[in-house]
């Protein structure tokens, strides 16, 4: 489903000049909040709860978090398919909570494809950009000779410069999506990926103001997720429009956006870059949430000397946690490391022994689940594809000292005595 309009609230033919271009679109979330009448009698549901987030002009901002979070709740407040019960939404510097789903100049593409079946992918692509209101009855007559005649000799083809624009914009968006053999056949004789792809590029030839995305690749298999979703990255920076896009998939996540939202329970849990949320998180819910495999965790006390202690062990923590360690001397926390943070050692009394409980080679590295037999507690190592190892095995594990993450009783991060910038420089648009 596409929700399109111009951002003047009136459709206009497309300009094919850089005078034309039109500004972008930041948007502001402020206290948002959508709840739903419960049924039968029961309590009302909240799904975004008093949300304030900013999405810059131009940015490519990824949603994510887990199913019934309020992601594409949160989309569909965007585009004006529901009403929030508090707080506002801003696209520019033009509140939009009140206004109509077709002035708000937004585009949606949705996991169903929504196409016309009656029209071929030609006519699909260029729906968007044939709505007008304001043309007088011989301009309407014009284009729609033109299109008539379109198959016809050039000395018999009625010329319209309006559908000349219209023309270029879709042979544009078809040759970045690879569907230009396919311009000329309806929705039915079409693959699952191909319907995508062209649901896409509808929505993207209208160059809205905001461009929204709801899983847009979850129908397409592996290899044309991949190509498809370097598509949009390329495409998306050059028209340079703003973008929300939301997934599942944690790849998508970490090499699609310039930030990540993380939502839970309809609250923002952490805004950042995706190394940001990777490397320091916010909390244990986006340490876990982030990452594939997840973080490790561990209960420890801090110990002197900037350690922790894990039942007899002493491990050491370097880095820029170290300095906050001594404030806390004695408190039991949540110690946290990536998979990649373990590494397989000699056997040595400093080091931590570990049994195998499962393998899984992926051709570039190894993930190894092992049991530790200091607290009984399960982690995740990543290491060499080459590594010869199988159930039941002992490993030494040796900790990276610089790679530990502190999380207190509330499951709050221990903060960094160099906080990252509260505004990252997002990467340039070209």
């Amino acid at each position: 489903m596409n929700c399109t309009a111009p951002r003047d609230g009136s459709s206009s033919p497309p300009q094919d000049s850089a005078a034309a271009e039109q500004p972008l679109a930041g948007v502001p979330f402020e206290a948002l909040s959508k709840t739903y009448p419960g049924r039968r009698g029961s309590e009302p549901v909240p799904v975004i709860r008093e949300l304030d987030l900013s999405i810059e002009d131009g940015e490519f901002l990824v949603l994510v978090g887990p199913s019934g979070c309020g992601k594409s709740t949160l989309l569909r407040l965007l585009a004006g398919l529901e009403i929030p019960t508090a707080g506002e939404i801003v696209i520019g510097e033009r509140p939009v909570s009140q206004v109509r789903p077709g002035r708000r100049d937004v585009a949606m593409v949705f996991q169903s494809y929504a196409l016309y079946p009656h029209l071929s992918v030609r006519d699909n692509l260029s729906f968007g950009l044939r709505r007008s209101r304001h043309r007088s009855l011989p301009q309407q007559l014009q284009d729609q000779l033109s299109q008539l005649s379109r198959g016809l000799p050039a000395f018999l083809r009625v010329r319209s410069p309006r559908e000349e624009l219209i023309e270029q914009r879709v042979h544009t968006v078809a040759q970045a999506l690879e569907l230009e053999p396919l311009l000329e056949r309806l929705p039915k004789e079409l693959s699952g990926g191909q319907k995508q792809r062209v649901a896409l590029g509808r929505a993207m030839a209208r160059k809205p103001a905001v461009f929204l995305m709801d899983e847009p690749l979850s129908n397409l298999d592996a290899k044309l997720r991949n190509s498809t979703r370097t598509r949009i990255v390329d495409l998306q920076r050059e028209l340079g429009t703003t973008t929300v896009y939301v997934t599942h998939d944690q790849v998508e996540a970490m090499t699609m956006g310039h930030r990540i939202a993380v939502l839970n329970q309809g609250r923002l849990q952490q805004l950042g870059t995706p190394m940001e949320l990777y490397r320091w998180p916010s909390n244990l819910f986006v340490a876990q949430f982030i990452g594939s495999p997840p973080m490790s965790m561990l209960p420890v006390v801090i110990g002197p000397g900037a350690t922790l202690l894990l039942g007899p062990k002493r491990l050491s923590v370097e880095g820029p946690l170290a300095a906050a360690l001594p404030a806390l001397e004695g408190q039991t926390l949540t110690a946290g490391l990536r998979p990649e943070g373990w590494r397989v050692a000699p056997a040595t009394n400093r080091n931590l022994p570990a049994s195998v409980l499962h393998c899984e080679v992926l051709g570039n590295e190894q993930l190894i689940s092992c049991r530790l037999h200091d607290g009984d507690h399960l982690v995740q190592v990543r290491t060499d594809p080459d590594l010869t190892v199988k159930p039941d095995d002992v490993l030494h594990l040796d900790p990276e000292p610089s790679g530990w993450r502190l999380f207190d009783a509330s499951g709050e991060a221990i903060a960094r005595q160099d906080p990252v910038a509260d505004s990252p420089t997002l990467p340039e648009l070209g």
